[in-house]
Order: C-alpha cells, then structure tokens, then sequence
C-alpha cells in the first residue's frame, strides 16, 4: 500500500459542519485556512447521501455522494456531460439513477464539478483529502437492493458487547456473503475502492477489523448479545483490488475487540493504525511513543470533544496528560489542547485533530454518540470561527513538533 506523507497532520471536519453545511465559499476558505494554518491534510467522513438522522455511515449508495453538499443544486448539465459521466461511471450509474429518480444523475455531475474544483484548489495550496469507507452498506440502500446475491439473509451487523454498550450495538446492517463475492473476483469491493480514490487521496477503512472476523447477529434479535463471530475475507480482498488498482493509501481503523490477527493483517498490508489519545491516557499508554506507522487522533467522531472527556476524567488521568506535556516541553494550559499538542509531538506520521478540540469545545459540540440515532451529526461552525489567531496557534504548534 502508498504510504502516507511523513511527519504530517490535518484537521478531521465533515463538509455538513461548514458553515452552510455544504461545499462553496465556505470549503474554499477552509482549506485556505488548512493552509495558513500549516496543516497537510483535510480529513472527512463519507460523502455518501446520509440516512434520515444524518448518519454518513449509512448512506443510500456506496458510490453516489450526497446532492445536500452542493453549493449550487439548479446549475444547468447538459445532455453531453450526463453521457460521459456515465460512460465514465458504468457500474453504479444505472442502478443509482433507477434508485434515486430523476436529476440522480445530473446531482452526480454537478457533484463531480464541485467536488473536482474544490479538490484542485486545495492541491494547490498543499491540501490533501482524507476520506472515509464504511464497511457495511445501509440496508434498503441502492446497493443492497441492486445486488442482493451479494449479502447473507437471515443475519445483520453489529458488534458485541464494549465500553459504549454492556449488550453490543445491533446496528443492522447487510452482511457480505464473502464467498460469494471471492467467487465474483471481489469485484463490487474493487468498483468501490475505485470509486473512493476518484474523490480523495488516502482514505479511512472504517471497522477494519471486520475483514478479520465479524460480528453476525440472527436478524430478529433486539440486542447484539446473541451474535456470534465469523471470518471475514482477510488479505484476499485487499490483493484483488491492488492486483486491479496498483498501492493506495489507506488508514486501518483498528478499534474495537481486536485480536493478534487483525494486528497481522494490518501489518502484512502495510497500512498504519489509529491511535486515539482520549484511550491512551486511561489505559497508562505513552502517547509519545506510538508506532511511527499510525495516524495519531486526540479523539475521532465517535469519541467526546476532549475538553468533554477531559472534564469526565479522574485527576490521575489529567495529571498523567500533564507530565506528558511538560516532558515534551509543551506548555498549554487548555485541555483540549494539550491533547492536539501531544498527539503532533507524537511518533505518529499523522496527527489528525477534530476541529472542536481546535476551538476548545465541550461536549455540546460532539458529533456523534455510538448507539443513539438521534441528535448526532448536526454540529456546524460559526462563519468567521477559524480565524488568523488560531491558525497561527495551530501552525506555530505544527512546527514545534517538527511536522
């Protein structure tokens, strides 16, 4: 796989929490103050159309991306771009467009114009995209009605009982019948990968442990405690799609109940890990010394604003961040800060901060709760919140830690 730029860091912000919520004047300005700010790398969650809370981890295509981001949804498209999108896009297209009705696929042109210029524009000023892949598909979506031989019947995702949930989550979704996609030379998983790396430069396998072992859960349950584990399609699937796309860039999301054997496959395919600040503190973890090959986060979209899991955090755990920073010689007396600063002085060749953790916020402003469908997805800017005195902030931070 591509290995990603070497002693790097970024900002983890999703497009729906732009001022406006949509692409625009408002990305532009982002990435003009990713720039300013020293930062390599914009980091999203998927762009795929969300479900009826908001969840971009279920949307209602793998490969379609979401008409609610474009800046300009009534821009004329002609005739001749809908032919060549589609000439270009002949795997999804003519189920997405039997799915989504009519003007499905002129959104999709309208996306590709945005999307395509917003994307150069950031190149140019040194950004690059991080993205993001669901493992699970929604159900009902175009995918899983499109392709039904692709799914077992009888059983659903989830995963089992951890830390956010003492029965598991049961989240419902499709499960790959995996044999019969090995059958099919993994071709959907292949037209996917490559539908992703059209949009972005490196991308997120989200519960990456899922192509070790899964957790299958008979369909009519009402909790995920009566699952059980099964084998997932392990290194076969990522060869097939190197064998047809050459290295890329991809980030293993290894959280969860994870095993020596998704550490092997991790490592056999060469992908970093994640490492998450808000869980090496608690856990008596160095947060310095973490694999080189890793992608350092003070917390994802799924975790607390770190100045909220700070204040829910003993005065062992706080005193520990703060020997941490003061060996680092980091001085900062905001919490959540002193997590960014600590994860970019990491041994990590990424460090990525969600950008509340920039603005020091609390829990009020967290994106997501695992588990709970409503009132998750909706945090948004303030227009003129990312201003010249905190991209100085986070620049002068950036190269303190020599990124």
């Amino acid at each position: 796989m591509r290995s990603l730029v070497k002693r790097s860091s970024g900002v983890l912000l999703h497009p729906t929490s732009l001022p406006g919520g949509r692409l625009g004047d408002e990305a532009y300005r982002f990435v003009d103050w990713l720039a300013a700010a020293g930062q390599s790398w914009w980091q999203i969650l998927p762009l795929g159309p969300p479900d009826e809370h908001g969840s971009p981890y279920r949307p209602a295509s793998a490969f379609a991306c979401s008409p609610a981001l474009l800046d300009d949804p009534d821009r004329r498209v002609s005739a001749a771009e809908l032919e060549r999108f589609v000439e270009r896009q002949p795997y999804w297209t003519g189920e997405w467009a039997a799915f989504a009705g009519d003007d499905a696929i002129a959104d999709q042109v309208r996306f590709e114009r945005e999307w395509r210029a917003l994307r150069t524009y950031a190149a140019g000023k040194g950004v690059r995209l991080i993205g993001d892949i669901p493992i699970y598909i929604a159900p009902q979506s175009s995918d899983h009605l499109s392709h039904p031989e692709l799914f077992l019947d009888g059983v659903v995702a989830g995963v089992p009982p951890d830390e956010w949930s003492a029965t598991g989550q049961l989240w419902g979704n499709p499960l790959y019948d995996w044999s019969f996609l090995r059958q099919t030379g993994y071709r959907w998983w292949i037209e996917r990968f490559r539908r992703t790396f059209e949009l972005v430069d490196a991308a997120r396998i989200d519960h990456f442990r899922g192509f070790v072992a899964y957790w299958a859960v008979p369909e009519d349950e009402t909790t995920a405690l009566a699952g059980s584990w099964r084998r997932g399609p392990g290194r076969r699937l990522f060869d097939a799609v190197a064998a047809e796309l050459g290295p890329l860039s991809l980030i293993a999301e290894d959280l969860g109940v994870i095993t020596p054997a998704v550490h092997a496959l991790r490592d056999e395919l060469g992908l970093p890990g994640l490492v998450v600040l808000q869980f090496a503190f608690p856990a008596g973890q160095d947060p310095i010394r973490v694999p080189d090959h890793s992608v350092a986060y003070t917390g994802t979209h799924d975790n607390d604003t770190s100045l909220g899991w700070w204040e829910r955090m003993d005065e062992r755990v706080q005193n520990r961040v703060r020997r941490a920073a003061a060996e680092q010689g980091i001085d900062e007396t905001e919490p959540s800060w002193l997590l960014v600063r600590l994860a970019l002085a990491s041994h990590a060749e990424v460090a990525i901060a969600p950008v509340q953790d920039l603005l020091a916020l609390g829990n009020d402003a967290r994106m997501n709760v695992p588990g709970r469908e409503d009132g998750n997805w909706g945090y948004r800017l303030e227009p003129g919140q990312l201003d010249a005195a905190l991209a100085r902030r986070l620049r002068a931070a950036t190269e303190f830690a020599r990124r």
